[in-house]
């Protein structure tokens, strides 16, 4: 799991990068449902995508969503045990407390060369 969720944080950071991002970007949105799908098949009923306790790659995987809800929010949408898993992962009281800190702060997601800057 951890590779692909490597695989899938790769693809979309080499679009948000790619001067044809306006191009490519509907392209990608509209392979979203079927990647989705495998996460979530994935997933399941399982609170975390090991199981029963979180591991390193829920990490990773929830990166991978906070970037792509920026793209497309509502990406998530069909997928409830996906919203739930994200929903979950930010009520964790480290990260929740984090969140909620004056230490938090919310920097751009990409440098200025990539086209895509959601903040």
């Amino acid at each position: 799991m951890e590779n692909q969720v490597m695989d899938f944080r790769s693809d979309f950071f080499t679009l948000s990068y790619s001067q044809d991002f306006e191009k490519l970007k509907a392209n990608y949105v509209k392979k979203l449902p079927g990647i989705l799908k495998e996460f979530s098949d994935f997933l399941g009923d399982e609170p975390w995508f090991a199981g029963k306790n979180i591991t390193f790659v829920d990490f990773p995987m929830y990166e991978a969503f906070y970037c792509l809800l920026k793209l497309a929010p509502d990406c998530l949408d069909g997928f409830p045990n996906l919203k739930e898993f994200y929903a979950r992962f930010e009520v964790l009281p480290a990260i929740a407390k984090h969140l909620n800190s004056d230490k938090y702060v919310r920097r751009p997601m990409h440098n200025k060369y990539a086209p895509f800057k959601p903040f």
